[in-house]
């Protein structure tokens, strides 16, 4: 998969510069801390499955992990619109959110990481943006197709488990479009309270957008990269930003804390 990585994402990273500097304060995980993110590793896993094994919690190991998990809809084609899944887990207490990470079998899936032009984002689905928010057309186009449908399987699940914690949860592209839910869920329903957990995440937007989503998730963002993995670099342009929040396994398998956001 890391080669796959390498050679779809490669070409648009030698469209841009040099790849950025990590920030020097960091902060080391204890193992406890570190362990704490295995479940969330299932739940990516189980993001990356078909919305027909979601939808009947069968997915193997991942969903496994979660045996108690109820899914409320699933899902998505696996190409321009990727695959997802909502549902409650009772060991959270939470509205779980997951979204697919690119499929590099299906030339849609692709497309929607090669077009990553900036635009405006929809007011309708991100209300209150300030001006120059832009974000990745192929990642906040993919989102804005499955996004009526997933708000309102998270409202219904809210409603039917009395809950008002959402995660949304996913790695790649997945990431990158559960951070666009996380922040539309949170500014459509203010009630609720709600944390991303993004795996090997491309950036997602300009500098304005990074902004935006750290003052309104207010620290609820987090996105772990893992050694050398280059997708988090792309897009590498100055144009595009990184939000905070990033947990970062070294070499070592040692993870830090890296404070505030880096370009």
């Amino acid at each position: 998969m890391f080669i796959q990585h390498l050679l779809i994402f490669g070409a648009l990273h030698l469209l841009g510069l040099q790849a950025r500097p990590r920030p020097r304060s960091t902060t080391k995980l204890t193992q406890s801390e570190i362990d704490e993110f295995t479940p969330f590793t299932h739940w990516v896993g189980a993001a990356s499955c078909s919305s027909s094994s979601t939808r009947t919690w069968t997915c193997g190991v991942h969903c496994d992990a979660h045996p108690g998990f109820n899914t409320t809809a699933a899902g998505g084609d696996g190409g321009s619109t990727p695959f997802w899944f909502v549902g409650f887990d009772p060991t959270l207490q939470a509205v779980m959110v997951g979204h697919d990470g690119t499929d590099f079998s299906n030339l849609k899936s692709i497309f929607v990481d090669a077009n990553f032009p900036k635009s405006p984002l929809d007011p309708n689905l991100f209300p209150g943006l300030p001006n120059g928010v832009e974000a990745h057309s192929g990642f906040k186009d993919a989102h804005a197709r499955s996004a009526t449908d997933v708000l309102n399987a998270v409202k219904t699940t809210m409603s039917t488990h009395s809950t008002n914690k959402i995660v949304t949860v996913g790695w790649s592209q997945g990431g990158a479009i559960s951070l666009l839910e996380g922040l539309h869920l949170h500014l459509t329903l203010p009630q609720a309270d709600v944390s991303v957990y993004a795996y090997g995440m491309p950036r997602v937007g300009n500098a304005e957008w990074a902004d935006f989503a750290d003052q309104r998730m207010q620290g609820k963002i987090i996105r772990i990269t893992n050694k050398h993995d280059v997708v988090p670099t792309l897009p590498n342009s100055d144009e595009y930003h990184h939000v905070s929040g990033e947990r970062y396994i070294k070499d070592d398998n040692s993870w830090v804390l890296c404070s505030g956001s880096l370009p």
